[in-house]
Formats: C-alpha cells, structure tokens, sequence
C-alpha cells in the first residue's frame, strides 16, 4: 500500500531500489577521495499511497466559492446580532447598516452556495429532509429561514415599510445568526478531511469569532463613530478569540496541524493574522476616530476572508497527501498497543 512515510524530523528511510545503489556508487566514490564524516546511506522517501492516489478523496468544493459562501455567511449572521443590539440601545444608523450587511451578505452567500452546487434545484433538494445528525442537513434549515428573514428586513429598511415586521425579521435573522455563523465549521470538522477533523473543538470557535470580527468590521465602516460601540467591541473579542483559537488549531495537533503553517495556506493564514491583530489594535487605539474606525474594519474584514481561504486551503492540502491520514492511524495504533501492554503489565505486576 505504502513506499514510505515521510514526517518532519521522522527517519522513515529505504534501503533499496535504484536510488540507494546510486547512493552507494556517491559513497563509494567518497571513500576513494579520502572525505571524513559519515555520508547518508539513503535519503528520505516521498510518502505515496496505493497507484499514487490519495487515501481520503478531496472535498469536490470549489473555490472561491465555498471560502466566500463561509465568509458572507458569517459576516451576515453577526452582523444580524448587531442589528438587533442597535434597534434595542436605539441606534438607528447602526442599525440600519447592520441589517444592509446582513441582508446583503445572506443573500451573496446564497448565490456563491448555489453557485458550486451547479444547479439551484440542488439546495431545494437539501431542505427535503432534516437530519438533527447531518451538519449540512442542519445547516440548510439555518441558511434558508436566516437568509430569508435578513433579506426582507434589509427589503422593508430600504423601502420604509412595515416596521413592526422590520423588527420581527430583524428578531428572527438575530436568532439564526449565531448558529449560522458557527455550523461552517461544524460542518468542516464533520468531513474525513485530516487537518479538519482532528480541530473538530476548534473550528466552530474559529469561525464564530471571524465572523464577529467581520460582522463588527464592516459596520464600523459604514457606522458614525457615535453609535459604532457595539461594533468595535464585537470586532475586538472576536479577533481575540479567533486569533487564540486559530493558534491553538495551527499547534496542538501534530502533523495534522502542518498544512496551517506551510504553502500556500500557511502563508493565507499569517496574512489572516496580520489584518486581523492590526484591525482590532487599530480599534481600540483610534476606533473613535473616523479614519481609525474605517481602516480597522477594513483590516479585520480582511482578515476574516483570508482565514476562510486559508482554512479551506489547508483542509484540501491534508486530504491531497496521504501522509496526514496514515501518521496519525499509527500513532493512534501504536498508542493503543502500549495501552495494552501496560495494561498487561499491571495485570501481571497484582
């Protein structure tokens, strides 16, 4: 099944095959010109599985279209929570920007949605049945009575009205909104996908904490200063717990964790971070001022969007190489083992 294993720092070697007869061939040649030091009998082998072909098959997924389905989403359910906030502390600008954003974002990450299904009729179809067990099937119930309650107040805010059913729909997206904001990655860590399973406690935090930095963001750009408090303090604590959150995903599960740092995904990822630790600085120092309010939401807007991509990227990266679903199998085996024997052990020891 397997030619080798490959893992940082790991000395999983062969000793055959063409390769190491030309590594003998340099060696002997070495030993002809009187060079000291030892000289590598092999050299490290490429990890491949059964016909090259990876153990976990890819999520089908496109990009950009799921990264931005993931972003719009989150940013359309925090920002539904704002705009409930706003109507009850009377903050009409506030609240009226924060229904646009909501409204808006449902709507776009709908289409993106639709759009890599292929067909429109695919996302009726996932409304057919309800499945308390299926993240997706669970997630569809959300997206479709949220995006269609923070649509319409967006419709009668623009229009001016029925407020009485303004506000209903606004208590109605409101509700939705945080679950919106955390299935995604509910969903993510649902899939075999390595780098996404193994942060299964992570990722729903990760991305309800980006989206409260997004959702803040964005109204804080199109908010007065005056009423943008509960912005910049959503925009703040949700940089908080994403960037704790995310380090946590990047460094505590071992060789699953690697596509967070490496590639293209690690380099999504510090970028994330960058916009994001700026965006929220940049609140709490100048966020009352009008110009600081403005860049700050757009850093943390910015880095909201780069830590879906990243994310997703990472994800893709995990299921490609075969590496991070065989190391972990064995070292859960090998743990397993030595689980038993100790268990023998001190069976023998009484």
């Amino acid at each position: 099944m397997t030619e080798g294993l490959t893992a940082p720092g790991a000395g999983w070697r062969r000793a055959d095959g063409p390769a190491a007869e030309a590594r003998g061939k340099r060696r002997r040649r070495g030993g002809r010109r009187g060079g000291g030091g030892e000289v590598a009998m092999v050299d490290d082998a490429t990890f491949t599985s059964y016909y090259g072909r990876p153990i976990v098959k890819p999520p089908v997924w496109k990009s950009p279209d799921v990264p931005l389905y993931l972003f719009l989403g989150g940013m359309a359910g925090s920002s539904s929570i704002l705009a409930a906030v706003a109507d009850v502390t009377g903050r009409p600008t506030l609240t009226r920007v924060s229904r646009y954003t909501a409204g808006g974002g449902a709507l776009a990450s709908v289409v993106f949605l639709i759009h890599d299904l292929g067909r429109p009729e695919r996302f009726l179809h996932m409304l057919r049945v309800f499945k308390p067990t299926s993240p997706l099937s669970v997630g569809s119930y959300i997206l479709a009575p949220f995006s269609g309650a923070a649509a319409a107040t967006a419709a009668v805010e623009l229009l001016g009205w029925f407020p009485r059913l303004k506000r209903f729909g606004g208590v109605v997206s409101a509700l939705f909104g945080g679950p919106l904001a955390t299935y995604t990655g509910v969903l993510l860590a649902n899939t075999a996908v390595p780098s996404w399973h193994a942060a299964h406690d992570q990722l729903p935090y990760v991305f309800g904490g980006s989206a409260m930095a997004a959702g803040g963001g964005v109204t804080m750009v199109f908010t007065p200063v005056a009423e943008a408090a509960p912005s910049r303090r959503t925009a703040v604590a949700g940089a908080a717990i994403e960037l704790a959150v995310m380090h946590r995903v990047e460094h505590d599960h071992g060789i699953v964790s690697e596509p967070y740092l490496e590639g293209r995904p690690g380099t999504l990822l510090r970028a994330a971070k960058a916009c994001t630790a700026a965006g929220a600085a940049l609140t709490v120092v100048a966020g009352r001022r009008r110009a600081g309010a403005v860049v700050a939401g757009v850093l943390l807007a910015a880095g909201s969007l780069l830590t879906r991509f990243g994310v997703f990227e990472a994800g893709l990266v995990s299921a490609r190489d075969p590496k991070y679903t065989v190391v972990p199998q064995r070292e859960r085996l090998a743990a397993k083992e030595a689980a038993k024997l100790d268990g023998h052990a001190s069976t023998i020891s009484r």
